[in-house]
């Protein structure tokens, strides 16, 4: 109780640190320090002592470092205590913030943290430089320009220094990128990138190492001002060293970093599931995910969100402008926008027209939420349809090549479908194979289901289809009812319509051989009406 502690600190360089440092900290004191320097620049902080109360999870005092706003925990860059000081952090934009709380036990000596800008115009710091010694003092000069650091978070912006500006000579810059407990390969971005070209990179460049120092084997030194290509590195760690010599500059560059395990993957399998980043804990800020399901031609993608919270929709515009998921038909954002949603929601599935469907999750610099958790299933392309006794069912082989015919059955294993051709087929009448007559919405309806088992060893991976006649209309329907997971699957949705189905025609001698039943049926009406006409005929002669 009245410790006084925290503030903006809106000068371009400062110091901060623990309240009575270097004696021990107050019992029960919570403090925060919001660091805001001019736009267009980066917060860099450093530590120069750091104790605290050491606990596994930080759960009694600690401090925590934020890349924006504190309080939000998108923004979170990690939380530190006991005796090893946390790493020099570098903000992804000009707004950093700085967390520090205590119980009420034990007490330590706290910490002491120094920032300052990290893209500083440095002019003013000739006057202060004597000319006779401009050289000696170069280096310290260069502190106008800081840059570099270590970065933690999932994804974010770096650039050199004074960016769009032309760069300093004789700067060296490293970032370090990763380190995080669990994370997965970086994918490295150029925005932008201009810099003195030259034989070898040998003057101005940019270096990329597949790891967290130099002796990590090098991903590429670039130059000029072509562009590098997207980097992945096979590691969770990435360095990144900007170089300039002392003469011929540039506007330097502007890149983007992300987590590509949980931020960017490609699924091939027929069902799958993933969700946003730190699911169900808050998702980052500054996030670009996408996810993408590649099946094989003749699929169909449907997903399913399992749970949805994101950022809420703009009270300005009521569109989702801030956080949002977005769905792509084939595979690519150029392709038909199937959705995009925000807030909290219970969604309907969506399903691609194609075998190809695109998820993209985009998160602003502010206010996480949990996020969300999908499941796919690819839909096996069918053609359904029934006579008055008989239904027919016909799958392209391409589609389900890995599995034998015995697989794939109507109701009872003993229906299986034969190999027609370049087909599994299913023809059977209505009085076998586990088919039965129910009444729906004032209807009478044939039903049964259709299993196509993708089992492996011990693992059960069975889909199940409902199968549906209406005899009277000779109107077929084919509905999943159990395919990524059952117990939450719980909607049945009809999925193809016989007379929409995009798959081969049915040959034209199976067609005619479907409605035999109906000829016959329409024949021996005609010959009982006949059959009448000559008994009242008769009758009347009589």
């Amino acid at each position: 109780t009245g410790i006084k502690c925290g503030g903006v600190l809106s000068a371009p360089s400062g110091n901060f640190s623990s309240p009575n440092f270097p004696g021990l900290y107050p019992y029960e004191t919570e403090c925060t320090w919001l660091i805001v320097v001019a736009e267009g620049s980066s917060v860099l902080l450093s530590f120069s002592h750091f104790e605290l109360e050491y606990h596994d999870a930080c759960a009694y005092d600690y401090l925590q470092v934020y890349n924006g706003a504190a309080r939000d925990r998108g923004n979170l860059l990690g939380t530190f205590c006991g005796h090893s000081p946390p790493p020099p952090f570098s903000s992804a934009w000009h707004v950093m913030a700085v967390v520090f709380r205590s119980d009420r036990h034990v007490a330590k000596h706290g910490f002491a943290a120094a920032y300052r800008k990290g893209s500083r115009e440095g002019w003013w710091w000739w006057s202060v430089c004597p000319s006779i010694l401009s050289r000696c003092l170069h280096h310290l000069c260069l502190l106008a320009d800081a840059c570099g650091g270590q970065l933690t978070g999932l994804s974010g912006e770096i650039t050199s220094p004074r960016y769009p500006e032309s760069y300093p000579n004789d700067a060296e810059c490293r970032w370090s990128i990763g380190g995080t407990s669990g994370g997965g390969p970086l994918t490295l971005v150029f925005a932008d990138f201009q810099m003195e070209g030259g034989q070898g990179c040998s003057f101005d460049y940019v270096a990329l190492f597949d790891g967290p120092t130099v002796t990590a084997p090098r991903l590429g030194r670039y130059c000029g001002s072509t562009r590098p290509p997207r980097t992945v590195s096979s590691t969770p760690h990435l360095l990144i060293i900007f170089k300039s010599d002392f003469n011929i500059g540039g506007r330097g560059f502007k890149a983007r970093f992300y987590s590509a395990g949980e931020c960017q993957e490609v699924f091939t399998a027929i069902k799958g599931n993933f969700s946003s980043p730190q699911y169900p804990s808050f998702y980052p800020n500054n996030l670009k995910c996408q996810w993408s399901i590649h099946l094989p031609p003749g699929y169909r993608v449907k997903v399913f969100f399992l749970d949805m919270e994101l950022e809420g929709r703009s009270s300005l515009t009521g569109g989702c402008d801030y956080d949002h998921l977005s769905a792509f038909d084939g595979g690519t954002e150029n392709g038909s926008l199937l959705g995009q949603w925000c807030g909290r929601e219970s969604l309907a599935p969506v399903t691609s027209r194609s075998n190809r469907l695109l998820l993209v999750f985009h998160t602003d610099r502010n206010t996480a939420k949990r996020g969300f958790s999908v499941a796919y299933v690819g839909v096996v392309p069918m053609n359904v349809s029934c006579t008055r006794t008989d239904f027919h069912i016909q799958i392209p082989m391409q589609s389900l090549a890995q599995l034998e015919r015995n697989r794939i059955y109507l109701g009872i294993p003993s229906c299986a479908a034969r190999v027609v051709g370049r087909n599994f087929k299913i023809h059977t009448r209505f009085d076998t194979c586990g088919t039965e007559s129910q009444r729906r919405n004032n209807t009478s309806v044939i039903v049964s289901t259709l299993y196509i088992d993708f089992s492996v060893g011990d693992q059960e991976d069975i889909h199940q289809y409902e199968v549906q006649c209406e005899p009277k209309r000779k109107e077929a329907s084919v509905t999943l009812i159990a395919g990524p997971d059952p117990s939450r699957l719980s909607q049945a949705e009809n999925l193809v319509d016989a007379q929409q189905w995009e798959g081969e025609a049915v040959d034209a001698h199976e067609i005619k051989s479907q409605d035999t039943s109906d000829i016959v049926f329409i024949s021996i009406c005609i010959l009982a009406g006949l059959l009448m006409v000559i008994a009242v005929v008769g009758l009347v002669l009589l």
